[in-house]
């Protein structure tokens, strides 16, 4: 694990630099908007609060390639028949890309490489927690993940209705049975385009953004967003995680590309000013953890699941509770292994926080 720093570096963008959004976005109907030549912009809908994910079509000579795939619902099967129909002038698909694990980024990949015979594109680490956590939660609970809730200070009822609604979630999608592998620095030559993998951590194990130097365009999937910023938790798979410090360094590589890159990011508009978001993330964070220092020097000791209502003060559903958890810890673990706070293991099975000084 990375040394944390004793607090996160925000980097100053160029001082002209703005973020800007130079595309209309499409429709999530089947349209599409063109954003280099070859390199098509569309929108798939999802039933959720989050209403949208942004993929990609990459032309490559004789057939194409997509950048994520939406749901498994219906209505995202139908649609991905529709932008074939009118965007591929006929030629096939040769392979799907996905950047990470998340359903609504690979929900389809299983359905769309056997249906169309094509490899999947992902990194080794999004495979396999893919796989790993295909299906719904156990009944009963592994007493491993039970008591790493517990240990938060979530109430037992409060686990059990989360819990209860994980295992009635409607987009649960098959699992494929293989993978092209991506790694680190791996170029790829779509439409002459070189697109070299860049992996961000943090948000999931090994995310595999696309970036093409020569035509200053980043596939940034959920590394970089431009209003909104992703969920980095910990879960109970790796409780003892430090997943805010590999975010953080992730930011920071992202911050050494080129300036006046275009960012497609899998949510909201297409934008420039990556510098400059990468610092407003940077200057987040930073926000967030005065807000948890703050709460531990008010109440001495906490546990994660109280320091949670005052990162998070509007109503959550049961499924936000559990992000907004675990997001409330990894900035406790980060502020943890930097020496800034302590935890202990109290008498009632729970852990509390408080400061170090």
């Amino acid at each position: 694990m990375a040394e944390p720093r004793s607090a996160p570096r925000a980097q100053t963008p160029p001082v002209d630099e703005q973020i800007e959004f130079p595309h209309e976005a499409p429709t999530p109907d089947g349209a599409a908007v063109t954003l280099a030549p070859g390199v098509l912009w569309v929108r798939m809908p999802m039933p959720m609060q989050l209403d949208h994910i942004n993929v990609y079509l990459l032309r490559d000579g004789d057939g194409w390639f997509i950048v994520d795939t939406g749901l498994n619902t219906e209505r995202t099967r139908a649609l991905w028949d529709e932008v074939m129909a009118r965007h591929f002038d006929g030629l096939p698909l040769k392979g799907v890309i996905c950047t990470h694990f998340h359903y609504d980024h690979a929900g389809l990949s299983a359905w769309l490489t056997e249906r169309h015979a094509v490899p999947l594109y992902m990194t080794h680490g999004e495979y396999y927690t893919m796989r790993t956590l295909a299906g719904p939660p156990p009944e009963p609970l592994p007493g491993s993940l039970l008591q790493f809730y517990l240990r938060a200070g979530m109430p037992r009822e409060r686990v059990d209705e989360m819990f209860a609604k994980l295992r009635r979630d409607p987009f649960m999608p098959p699992q494929p049975r293989a993978l092209s592998r991506l790694r680190e620095a791996q170029v790829l030559t779509i439409g002459g385009r070189a697109w070299r993998v860049v992996i961000g951590e943090g948000h999931s194990p090994e995310h595999a953004c696309l970036y093409c130097e020569s035509d200053r365009l980043l596939i940034a999937g959920d590394q970089l967003l431009p209003r909104i910023t992703s969920n980095v938790l910990v879960t109970d798979i790796e409780p003892e995680a430090n997943p805010l410090q590999l975010w953080l360094d992730s930011l920071d590589r992202l911050a050494c590309l080129a300036p006046g890159t275009l960012v497609l990011p899998s949510h909201e508009r297409v934008f420039s000013g990556l510098h400059r978001r990468v610092h407003e993330l940077q200057v987040h964070h930073q926000g967030q953890f005065d807000i948890v220092r703050d709460h531990l020097q008010a109440s001495g000791a906490s546990t994660a699941f109280e320091a949670k209502a005052r990162l998070f003060s509007r109503p959550l559903s049961a499924v936000e509770d559990m992000m907004a958890l675990g997001e409330t810890i990894a900035h406790l673990s980060w502020l943890r292994y930097a020496g800034q706070v302590r935890r202990v293991l109290d008498d009632d099975g729970m852990y509390r926080f408080s400061l170090a000084n």
